[in-house]
């Protein structure tokens, strides 16, 4: 007997083209192909002012720098209008004296988020849980990692499993 889904979203997979995007952040628009040539950690969060995005934010915004130090650039999106990030990163500014270096993607029509299976059923209709993409120079999807939406990631297992990915591809062009 043969098993059937329908309706079933279909999500981005390993190995292929991450899905495009075109989107408003909070340093302009950026698009999928402007990361070309570099890594990219494209990740999602509930909702800001929000204590877990928060700490998360501030830990992304700490290893900044050594994202970019290994040719890796952090993208984060929400739900949130643009003009939520930016009063959001203020407030990060002032209470916690962390700049928030890195763009913020404002998808309030969700097309960036239900592109990448970031809208999760039995989650939220209108949150996206914290998934995490990384995504190679070629725009290749190397790795996805969900969270619930009530429990953060860790920067630093992020940060590791991008040096993993890049060395391993040094290894094999070598």
């Amino acid at each position: 007997m043969e098993t059937t889904v329908q309706n079933a979203p279909v999500l981005p997979r390993l190995n292929e083209l991450a899905p495009a995007f075109d989107a408003p952040t909070t340093h302009g628009r950026k698009k999928l192909e402007d990361y070309r040539g570099k890594w990219l950690v494209l990740f999602s969060h509930p909702a800001d002012f929000t204590p877990v995005c928060t700490t998360e934010f501030i830990a992304f915004a700490k290893r900044h720098a050594d994202f970019q130090a290994i040719n890796c650039e952090l993208l984060g999106l929400s739900i949130d209008s643009h003009y939520s990030h930016i009063a959001w990163e203020r407030n990060i500014k002032e209470k916690f004296g962390v700049e928030i270096g890195f763009p913020i993607i404002a998808d309030l029509s969700m097309q960036v988020a239900k592109a990448y299976g970031m809208i999760q059923p039995g989650a939220s209709d209108t949150s996206a849980v914290r998934a995490t993409f990384i995504i190679d120079p070629e725009g290749i999807l190397r790795a996805m990692v969900y969270y619930p939406m009530s429990n953060g990631r860790s920067v630093a297992e992020v940060l590791r499993l991008h040096q993993s990915l890049s060395r391993k591809d040094a290894r094999a062009a070598a």
